[in-house]
């Protein structure tokens, strides 16, 4: 690595992105007498953050944009795990690196480490300090030196930057209660009830069965508090200048503890508007995009992800170069399990057809499970192109995995279920949604074999159709809902933790509890990351639809220079034949190799209930 001793190339940075930042921010604060005030704190700010910075990561800063897109290529496959349910510290999950490396691992997201209130904090996203630890897991330097051992094995890490709110036991909280203006003005509070009125008449409840609205009362402050999320996380007032310079302060100190990835978390809700939904506005993307140029100023080799579970439309407005490189896919994921439960991939495939392919300088991250829940995030507009009552629909895949449809296959969990509308979300682990636990509560060998190759056929996709595949934690052992949660009390009402599970070391590779399924999902799962790995048609997101003779089929294309992979994936459980037809127009050799089981693939050939196959013309 090159040692960077000078300022000449932070003087170059400023030069190229400090104008940027100011016109973002002119625009934000238009009109705001202090804003000159607030820019020089800021300049103040970055200089000395660059200064803090390590000398090894002001090389990694150098170095890493001559690496062409590091974070687009085909050995990228990520994960995430909360520390103290995986190794219960930082350092225990320094010991099992090997175990994410054997599985193929090149970035990991750690669920919130930050302090945390006592009891209920949202699964740790209710911060009351960013710069500091909760004492479970460790401290900032442990930390720092994970992040140096992750990247000598070719590791990046991710933490949540949590920039929409913070918990009411946040110093600034804590400082508003006490009395102080400054700090109350760091929060959106109101006195007027009417007010609060207004605003939420557009507002949609986000935890409607635990906490309906969008407002708390807080004695203390004898005031109404936006709480977006839950009545102990407290917005923030990003119309105050002040709380962006201190939010890029919070974030720059996260960078310097050798943070690769930022998952912004929330991104949808940072600005509010009287008379709007108060998510996805434009000042919100503005503020994201000034945090971008500042991170490139101090730590270009830091990037940002978007964690934006709104409107797939909306979702695709957060990504670019300059915004967010990297963004979630809930668009993919509900569209994947949609097509499981449907047999069909009519609906997916439209999706694809215009919502996949991203610009080169940017990515998806593609996952099936998650630490949240599944919601039917599906563009209604697509939904109706192809035939399907939108609202029917979700009612239909909300009956099927919660496992009340007749015939299903899932045993998921609701959550948040909305009376109103009668919307809800689903939780569940990946083995139990897609058929695993049913299989084997009922002792039923046809279905158990059914639900692992469904279980192959959906990662098959997910690693092969464009952007980062994740791999929640326990996923690779195919671990089942867990249901003790319902006998804690902080977490009895959140059903989200049934797939929140601890995990059994005793399951994992080597040991006693090393059981059938487990070897069959850690056998699966190393097999397509190491496969995709060799594959540099899996880079980055272009891909090209084809279109079977078959809609229980999902067919598409990856390109690299002359060689091209063909994907094909077969969602019913029953045999398919592909056309002669199909092979003439997508060009297709009458004798390929299927990279997934090293045999040859010939012109004619069946397609097996629930296979996946990764063709290239034989060589």
């Amino acid at each position: 690595m090159t040692e960077v001793n000078s300022k000449d190339e932070l003087s170059k940075r400023f030069e190229l992105y400090w104008p940027k930042v100011e016109k973002l921010l002119a625009n934000v604060y238009s009109g705001r007498p202090d804003l000159n005030m607030h820019l020089g704190r800021l300049h103040d700010l970055c200089e000395q953050a660059w200064t803090d910075r390590d000398k090894f990561l002001k090389s990694l800063d150098q170095e890493r944009p001559a690496e062409s897109r590091w974070y687009t290529k085909e050995h990228m496959v990520g994960t995430s795990l909360y520390v103290d349910l995986f190794a219960k510290d930082l350092s225990g999950l320094s010991d099992r690196l090997d175990y994410l490396s054997e599985l193929g691992i090149s970035y990991v997201h750690l669920m919130p480490l930050f302090a945390v209130p006592d009891g209920n904090s949202d699964g740790g996203y209710a911060v009351s300090s960013f710069r500091s630890l909760d004492p479970r897991f460790g401290t900032i330097e442990e930390l720092k030196t994970l992040a140096s051992k992750m990247r000598k094995r070719g590791m990046s890490l991710a933490l949540d930057f949590i920039f929409n709110h913070t918990s009411n036991e946040h110093e600034w909280a804590l400082r508003a209660k006490a009395g102080e203006a400054r700090y109350l003005s760091f929060y959106r509070t109101f006195d007027d009830r009417d007010v609060v009125d207004m605003y939420q008449t557009k507002l949609r409840d986000i935890f409607p069965t635990i906490r309906p609205g969008s407002f708390t009362w807080d004695d203390h402050l004898h005031r109404w508090v936006w709480t977006s999320f839950n009545s102990f996380q407290w917005d923030l007032n990003y119309a105050n200048p002040d709380v962006f310079v201190h939010m890029v302060g919070e974030l720059l100190y996260l960078a310097n503890c050798g943070v690769d990835i930022l998952r912004l978390d929330a991104v949808a809700f940072i600005w509010k508007r009287l008379g709007t939904d108060c998510e996805n506005l434009p000042e919100a993307h503005q503020i994201i995009q000034a945090m971008n140029l500042i991170c490139r100023i101090v730590a270009p080799s830091v990037i940002f992800k978007s964690e934006a579970i709104v409107h797939p439309d909306d979702v695709r407005s957060y990504i670019d170069e300059y915004e967010c490189q990297l963004s979630y896919n809930p668009n993919l994921m509900a569209l994947l399990w949609e097509s499981a439960a449907t047999r069909k991939t009519t609906l997916l495939r439209r999706a694809l057809s215009h919502r996949q392919s991203l610009p080169d300088e940017t990515n998806w991250v593609n996952y099936l499970r998650c630490h949240d829940d599944i919601g039917w995030c599906f563009d209604d507009g697509d939904a109706e192109a192809v035939g399907i009552n939108p609202y029917h629909h979700r009612l239909f895949l909300n009956e099927f995995y919660s496992g009340r449809f007749h015939g299903s296959f899932a045993k998921g969990v609701p959550f948040q279920y909305n009376p109103a509308n009668q919307d809800m979300r689903i939780c569940g682990t990946f083995a139990s949604l897609v058929g695993v636990e049913n299989a084997l509560e009922n002792g039923n060998s046809q279905h158990l074999e059914m639900a692992l190759a469904r279980a192959k056929m959906l990662f098959g996709v997910l690693m092969s159709v464009g952007g980062i595949p994740l791999i929640y934690l326990g996923e690779e052992l195919g671990l089942r809902n867990g249901y003790d949660y319902q006998k804690d009390p902080h977490k009895a009402d959140d059903s989200r933790w049934v797939h929140r599970l601890e995990m059994d070391w005793n399951a994992a590779p080597g040991q006693n509890g090393f059981d059938q399924i487990a070897e069959f999902f850690w056998d699966m799962l190393c097999d397509l990351t190491k496969k995709r790995a060799s594959l540099p048609m899996l880079a980055g997101t272009q891909m090209n639809l084809l279109y079977p003779n078959s809609e229980h089929l999902l067919c598409f294309e990856r390109k690299y220079e002359n060689r091209r992979l063909i994907v094909i994936a077969n969602f019913s459980e029953r045999q398919q034949n592909l056309a002669k037809d199909f092979y003439r127009q997508a060009s297709l050799s009458n004798e390929l190799v299927d990279h997934l089981s090293s045999r040859q693939f010939y012109a004619g050939q069946t397609i097996s209930p629930y296979d996946v196959l990764w063709l290239e013309a034989s060589s």
